[in-house]
């Protein structure tokens, strides 16, 4: 089961991925591109160039996990690839709102105080 404890951080790779890639294939990617070791407990997230279809690789402390989800309808508001990075940090709100269909470009977060990670 995958549990989003307050220090589990949620990592997505803006713009398109290959998701024919299995367990390796996407590990090496959250090393490469995320510059996240895949056994750290952190979610990595990836989406296809049609923005149907995502997959989260996650390890629990005993093995990987892959999930993945297929829109039947509609595409996910993934963001595109930014000018030298592609490393996009979600909270766990934001995941919610991005699987739920929601546009997180068009949602603004209220000017709350929130202590940032180190």
């Amino acid at each position: 089961m995958i549990g989003l404890g307050r220090a589990t951080r949620i990592y997505l790779a803006a713009g398109a991925t290959d998701l024919r890639k299995g367990f390796d294939g996407l590990a090496a990617l959250a090393r490469q591109v995320l510059e996240v070791d895949p056994l750290s407990g952190h979610l990595c997230l990836f989406c296809n160039l049609s923005r149907t279809r995502i997959k989260v690789i996650y390890f629990d402390g005993s093995g990987l996990w892959i999930c993945s989800k297929r829109l039947e309808k509609g595409r996910f508001s993934w963001p595109s690839t930014q000018e030298g990075s592609r490393k996009v940090s979600l909270t766990a709100e934001e995941l919610a709102l991005l699987l739920g269909g929601m546009e997180l470009e068009r949602v603004r977060r209220k000017d709350w105080w929130r202590r940032e990670a180190a």
